[in-house]
């Protein structure tokens, strides 16, 4: 180890921690240490670790770690939601919070919309249809829902729902939203969108509802039985935000009875399900295991980002994308 500040992360592998790839951009400005060589060198690293670098919520940060990390400037998060961390804790200890927004917003908005046509086109039974072994005439009644057209209610018109809206554009669907509050109008008229000042008169109209909120104690279980029960049974819900946003027994009581025609989830709640959870058995449920930012231009992307708020923390500057108490 050199005299250089230090960085902790869960792990570097392809399946686990940080990527490996993205190791050489971050030794270009940090020594970097795993979890497991913390344990075993804590005298050594516990006063040169000044940043936690938090990849898919690892490592898990609680009061131990914190008081083990004397020297810790701020913990940087891969992603933008940070309804994991314990907030008031980490606060309490002088440690700074950072995230990484805008660089995830493309590849996010990429995965609503590859879900909604996954869902939609029926791409997942197709491939298996196509990939059966004794198969030697493809059926002609597996018809899915038209896209192009059809009715898009977003929630939550932020940053990654707004591009959400610019891609279904291309598609010429009509765009619902729902928000905290109304965009303005000359971005409404940019992707043909129209405010719905009440949810359910989103859910009542739209083809295809796409939940793009945080996860805050006001979004969870934003979509419970009663919203799910206001969606047109033709409808299919998209969600590309947290699991915790939507009443999971809720959703698989309504999909069993086909109150609404299916679901896309790339978050569910915990990750993973239970291999006997009941939406890992339905056949109208399309599951993804949060691949959201999951693309390598956007990974690297967001460990350039880290490692701006984490310089800016060491060096006593303002931090970029510092996160504050609500």
């Amino acid at each position: 180890m050199s005299d250089r500040a230090c960085v902790l992360v869960s792990a570097l592998s392809e399946t686990q921690g940080v990527p490996r790839r993205c190791a050489d951009v971050i030794r270009e400005h940090f020594d970097v240490a795993t979890m497991e060589e913390f344990l075993k060198n804590k005298e050594q690293l516990e006063n040169k670790i000044k940043v936690i670098f938090m990849w898919e919520f690892y490592p898990m940060v609680d009061e131990k770690l914190l008081r083990s990390l004397p020297a810790l400037k701020v913990i940087v998060n891969n992603g933008v939601g940070v309804d994991h961390y314990d907030l008031p804790l980490i606060f309490s200890f002088g440690v700074k919070l950072a995230n990484t927004p805008s660089v995830v917003d493309a590849a996010t908005a990429d995965m609503g919309m590859a879900l909604l046509l996954a869902s939609a086109r029926n791409v997942l039974e197709g491939h298996r249809i196509a990939t059966l072994p004794n198969i030697t005439v493809f059926p002609i009644n597996v018809n899915g829902m038209e896209v192009t057209g059809a009715t898009l209610g977003i929630i939550g018109m932020g940053r990654i729902g707004y591009k959400v809206a610019q891609r279904a554009r291309g598609f010429d669907m009509k765009i619902l939203y729902h928000n905290r509050n109304r965009r303005p109008e000359k971005e409404e008229q940019l992707v043909g969108a129209r405010y719905c000042v009440k949810i359910g008169d989103l859910l009542q109209e739209s083809d295809f509802v796409m939940v793009v909120v945080n996860l805050t104690p006001q979004s969870r279980k934003l979509i419970g039985e009663k919203e799910l029960c206001q969606m047109k049974p033709s409808a299919t819900l998209i969600n590309i935000s947290r699991g915790a946003v939507i009443d999971q027994d809720a959703l698989v009581q309504v999909l069993q009875k086909r109150r609404i025609r299916a679901a896309a989830l790339d978050v569910t709640d915990p990750e993973p399900l239970p291999r006997d959870h009941p939406l890992l058995h339905l056949p109208n449920v399309t599951l993804t295991p949060h691949f959201g930012t999951a693309t390598d231009q956007t990974t690297l992307k967001m460990v350039d980002v880290m490692i701006e708020n984490a310089l800016a923390a060491i060096h006593g500057r303002p931090v970029p994308n510092e996160v504050l108490l609500p």
